[in-house]
């Protein structure tokens, strides 16, 4: 599809949606883990890309971002724009109309959407892991990526086998203890948990995750706002008796240190990961924006804070009560899942399906512009049931944002 034809069909979506556009359900697999199938995605299609691509366990939404899957054609983990009867990636949408789309500040800042936000969905727990920040990453390339989660309770009706996440490493946890569960990596479980603490996850709650810092992601339906880059290293040898490969330790390294355990081990963030104090540095609750029972609404900040002093990100879950509308304002573009009930954004049907097959275009997901945010979308419950979802933002969207602890002072 030439460029022109690209610009001209965004211009069309975003005249038709009134600067919001309907996105396609983007399907990512992951070959070292196994599918909790909670993402409503048909049972049957949970491997429809090959059993060699690992099952599928993640939706990545609004994504610009490629996934960094080995084998993965080269769109997987991009979103579409669906209009009429055609698509094309959110990706080449906004690199046609990007000031108008994501903000002149943001479009002049990075040339592109630089977050995404996706569902995880584990059977059991993920290896214990970090990502590289920033200075790392572009070592090859690549970009540092923080992250966080939200559980979001619509779609953990049930734990699944491991509803913990282990985060960090426990204070007085030594680098050479580190360094030793890497020496032993082809022995079978390196142990590297033993230095660590889980924690029982809650849904309705969630967590920030710094780069950096190792943490095993355990089994409930994650929702992940984070910086757009698909980098990672696994520090864990074996999950569940299943082998971790090396190679997903060190795909985001230099080749030259593949095999250098202390350049390893002095990639991880050590005041970070031995913090005594890390829950009530990284752990998050709800608090209310703006809303109330007697409004018919409730918008909710479900991500905040900053990271190393940065706003990367920030994720905000409304619910309306059925048969009301609210209008709601925000200083910028943001991609949206709808997780229950029926509506309409702005004037778009839209309700969160109970059964979808691989391939089937749903009414559930949207990306509304900068310029639309700010103007205000209504949001209209036409249902019985309460109308949710949730959205994320990008870099430095808002003015003022809560603090990481502040749910204890809105309490």
């Amino acid at each position: 599809m030439s460029d022109q034809n690209v610009a001209a069909r965004t211009r069309a979506a975003l005249d038709a949606g009134e600067g919001i556009l309907r996105l396609a359900p983007t399907w990512v697999p992951r070959s070292f883990l196994m599918p909790g199938g909670r993402l409503k995605l048909a049972r049957e299609d949970l491997y429809a890309l090959g059993t060699h691509r690992g099952g599928i366990d993640e939706r990545w939404f609004a994504s610009t971002t490629q996934a960094a899957n080995e084998g993965a054609p080269p769109d997987e983990g991009l979103s579409y724009v669906v209009h009429d009867g055609g698509r094309f990636t959110l990706r080449d949408a906004i690199g046609h109309h990007g000031a108008e789309m994501i903000g002149e500040t943001m479009w002049n800042t990075y040339k592109r959407w630089p977050v995404y936000s996706k569902f995880f969905d584990n059977l059991g727990p993920i290896p214990h892991h970090m990502h590289q920040n920033q200075e790392q990453a572009q070592k090859l390339g690549l970009e540092g990526k923080p992250e966080s989660y939200y559980f979001p309770p619509q779609l953990n009706w049930t734990g699944n086998n491991f509803p913990y996440t282990f985060f960090g490493l426990e204070p007085g946890t030594k680098k050479e203890d580190v360094r030793a569960c890497l020496e032993r990596w082809n022995q079978g479980d390196n142990g590297i948990l033993d230095l660590s603490k889980a924690y029982r996850l809650k849904p309705g709650t969630g967590w920030l995750v710094p780069p950096d810092v190792l943490h095993a992601p355990g089994s409930l339906v994650t929702y992940e706002p984070q910086w757009g880059s698909d980098v990672f290293g696994m520090y864990q040898s074996m999950v569940e008796g299943r082998r971790v490969p090396w190679e997903l330790l060190v795909k985001d390294v230099p080749e030259e240190h593949h095999q250098d355990l202390d350049y390893l081990v002095e990639q991880l963030d050590w005041e970070k990961n031995v913090d005594p104090e890390f829950k009530a540095n990284n752990y998050l609750e709800p608090i209310v924006r703006s809303g109330s029972a007697e409004e018919g609404y409730f918008d909710k900040w479900i991500v905040y804070g900053t990271v190393d002093g940065r706003q990367f990100f920030s994720a905000c879950e409304l619910t309306v009560l059925p048969g009301r509308s609210a209008t709601i304002k925000d200083p910028g573009a943001y991609g949206l899942i709808v997780t229950q009930g029926s509506g309409q954004i702005g004037k778009l049907d839209v309700d969160s399906p109970n059964f979808i097959r691989f391939g089937e275009v749903t009414k559930d997901e949207v990306f509304v512009t900068s310029k639309r945010a700010g103007e205000g979308v209504t949001f209209t419950n036409n249902g019985a049931e309460p109308f949710v979802s949730l959205r994320y933002f990008g870099p430095d969207a808002h003015a003022k944002l809560p603090a990481v602890g502040d749910h204890r002072k809105s309490g």
